[in-house]
């Protein structure tokens, strides 16, 4: 299952030196505006004990971790949706993604130039939203121009059903009110589906503050940017770019001892990998054996055949039950032997629910 979450901002707020860490290459990320022309995409793993675990238990000759791509997208700017900067071609990129992850700096660095001449995490925020804003309304008023006349026209359902969608988002939008929040049924977020609306995916908001302020309480800045994220239902992570940048260079070890110095658990790109995992309704199934040991990624609310389907289309065309264990009854039990002795392994049907942790094996014919 191919997903990518956008990484973007105002221009020197740390978007590319969060890249760097992410996927450890060294693309331009210098101290002036537009230093990220073109969106560079990198693949992450997600962090996940479990498969840790299963590769010690199985010893397998190939081990693949469940991973999606991060896409640094160029820093947008007051006026990018009618064209200031490098304009529209930021706002197509973005709709490329499945979430967006809006960098903010939350920091004060005399040295590092501030697009608009100085630190407002708020106002920065609600310069991208603005424009993300106006973009989705400009695709809305040219859509109903067409849909409104065809609706009338012919009365047909379908057409029906996205006019009031677009009427909503018209009405949300001309408030400067995201389209995640609004109330949609599961129709009416089907008929707007192909128009990409950037308002309408979901965002995760990086707080980048300096490495001296990692082991402190949240900043002003960080105080303001949480509030401001709780009355958007949006979610917050801390960290600093930086020096998510340096422990990308580290052994495992190195960046452990490193992570103890400052008194952290995880660093803060393995909080925002989880979170965007999160808030994209993920959860990871398994396969296990000696070949191989995978974590795959799956929707949560998915039955067994569409989920046997992201490892093949035969599999889901073919689909006839899925052998299922749960992770912790593995572990708990000690081998795939003791949890059929103890009642634990399932046959499970096409309609059956797929859970974060199943271990599956998928009997197929075609």
């Amino acid at each position: 299952m191919s997903l990518r979450a956008g990484i973007v901002g105002l221009p020197n707020v740390g978007k590319s030196t969060l890249f760097n860490a992410i996927t450890n290459q060294k693309i331009l990320a210098e101290n002036y505006p537009f230093a990220t022309i073109e969106p560079n995409v990198g693949v992450v793993t997600v962090p996940d004990e479990r498969m840790d675990k299963l590769k010690e238990m199985y010893e397998p000759n190939k081990f693949i971790p469940t991973a999606y791509e991060f896409t640094d997208i160029a820093g947008l700017v007051k006026g990018a949706s009618k064209g200031e900067g490098l304009g529209n071609k930021f706002l197509s990129h973005i709709r490329e993604v499945d979430a967006i992850v809006e960098v903010v700096r939350c920091f004060d660095n005399g040295k590092i130039i501030h697009v608009d001449g100085n630190v407002d995490p708020i106002r920065d925020i609600e310069t991208i939203n603005l424009e993300l804003s106006i973009a989705d309304l400009d695709i809305v008023n040219n859509r109903l121009d067409k849909v409104s006349k065809k609706a009338r026209t012919t009365k047909n359902k379908e057409d029906l059903l996205e006019l009031e969608a677009l009427d909503k988002a018209k009405e949300a939008l001309e408030k400067n009110i995201a389209l995640r929040d609004v109330d949609y049924s599961e129709e009416e977020l089907l008929a707007i589906k192909s128009f990409s609306f950037l308002t309408l995916k979901p965002i995760i908001y990086v707080a980048n503050i300096s490495e001296d302020e990692l082991a402190m309480e949240d900043n002003e800045y960080v105080t303001k940017l949480k509030e401001y994220a709780k009355k958007d239902n949006s979610r917050v992570v801390k960290l600093s770019a930086k020096t998510e940048e340096d422990l990308s260079e580290l052994t495992k070890e190195e960046k452990n001892e490193m992570l103890d110095a400052f008194g952290l658990n995880n660093s803060g790109l393995d909080d925002l990998i989880l979170a965007t995992y999160d808030i994209l309704g993920l959860a990871t199934y398994f396969t296990v054996g000696k070949d191989e040991v995978r974590a795959w990624t799956f929707k949560k609310g998915m039955n067994a055949k569409k989920c046997a389907g992201i490892i093949h289309t035969d599999f889901e065309k073919g689909f006839i039950r899925a052998e299922v264990m749960s992770y912790n009854d593995l572990i708990e039990c000690g081998s795939e032997l003791k949890v059929k002795e103890a009642g634990k392994a399932r046959l499970e049907g096409k309609e059956y629910l797929m859970q974060d942790g199943d271990i599956c094996h998928f009997r197929f014919n075609v």
